[in-house]
């Protein structure tokens, strides 16, 4: 499980004011193996939560602009991205935990913490959100296998190379919504990987090939000049 948590490439969110506490969190989480990218107020860390591509959020509750809860309220409005938030504060009295789990915070920690234990809750986190989103991907006759990098299909086992199985999984997390191929770079490849956008097509027939063989290779389809999405209805046994 913690070589497939690592592999996610996209950045947890630290959203933090405080210049030495925030470059204290990344470089412990950099150090646990987690890319970051951090903001300084309110309003900016809901502009960067608008363009997507986060893992997870470290959050502090006294920021900024908007506040901290006006943060994880906007967050929480969107139930399709359901990012683990880890609130982090200075107020340390019972009813401001209660307050920011009861409002959708995933865990809270008082300052002034240990960075180990912050790190230690956070991949707890990340544990159950990598545990939750692999058990959902499932759709019609296919289901992914995390731990053999195998797909099941109307009954029978696709092996797939690691990249095949990962470009699978990130267009089954959205079943219907149609991928472009600098997202499915960013995604499956890596942010930090120079690869040509040739290649998502190449990986994309090798994929269906794969799928074909057990019947269900429509399941994957192009969207001309915008790019793959994955297709649950073919996906039938």
């Amino acid at each position: 499980m913690i070589a497939t948590m690592l592999d996610d490439t996209r950045p947890v969110l630290v959203v933090e004011d405080d210049a030495p506490i925030a470059r204290l969190i990344q470089l412990h989480l950099e150090a646990a193996g987690l890319n970051t990218k951090c903001c300084a107020n309110g309003d900016e860390a809901i502009r960067l939560l608008q363009e997507g591509g986060y893992r997870a959020v470290v959050l502090d509750r006294m920021l900024p602009g908007s506040g901290g809860m006006r943060v994880l309220r906007f967050i929480r409005r969107n139930p399709e991205e359901m990012l683990p938030v880890l609130m982090v504060t200075a107020l340390g009295q019972t009813a401001d935990r209660v307050q920011g789990l009861n409002e959708g915070a995933d865990d809270y920690l008082a300052k002034p913490f240990e960075p180990e234990e912050l790190v230690a809750r956070l991949m707890a986190l990340l544990r159950r959100s990598v545990a939750k989103t692999e058990a959902a991907l499932t759709h019609g006759a296919i289901s992914l296998d995390s731990d053999t990098y195998t797909v099941n299909v109307n009954g029978h086992v696709a092996t797939l190379r690691p990249l095949e199985y990962r470009l699978l999984q990130a267009l089954m997390k959205k079943p219907g919504k149609t991928r472009s191929r600098d997202y499915l770079l960013d995604h499956v490849w890596g942010q930090d990987t120079y690869v040509e956008p040739r290649t998502v097509d190449v990986t994309v027939k090798r994929l269906r090939k794969a799928l074909e063989k057990c019947g269900s290779g429509d399941c994957v389809q192009t969207i001309r000049g915008m790019g793959y999405r994955f297709n649950g209805d073919e996906a039938v046994g």
